[in-house]
């Protein structure tokens, strides 16, 4: 369940950092408060990852997939430029992330 938790907790700080993005600058009410709800909710449930996780194990995987979460929407939504740099800068974090994955005991 920890890593459920922990990849629900990604997802969420996804969310926000496109919502914060969407606040201009906490200008903007209703993602403001999208913002501050789905924060809450990704460290609630980074939280309860590190329960059974490892920190760094955790941290690494959260910030991760917050990471290239947020490079995606950046691209599918914002309309941020695509190269192949980046692409291949967000493939080093994801096989880091699997590193991180099966290296880990639990």
């Amino acid at each position: 369940m920890a890593w459920a938790y922990l990849v629900a907790a990604g997802v969420l700080e996804v969310v926000w950092a496109y919502a914060m993005k969407s606040s201009h600058g906490f200008t903007r009410t209703t993602p403001t408060v999208l913002m501050l709800v789905t924060m809450l909710g990704s460290f609630g449930l980074l939280s309860i990852s590190m329960r059974t996780l490892p920190l760094g194990t955790a941290y690494t995987i959260w910030t991760g997939i917050g990471a290239v979460g947020a490079f995606l929407v950046g691209i599918t939504l914002l309309g941020e430029a695509i190269s192949a740099a980046r692409l291949a800068a967000a493939a080093l974090i994801i096989f880091g992330l699997i590193l991180m994955k099966v290296s880990t005991p639990t």
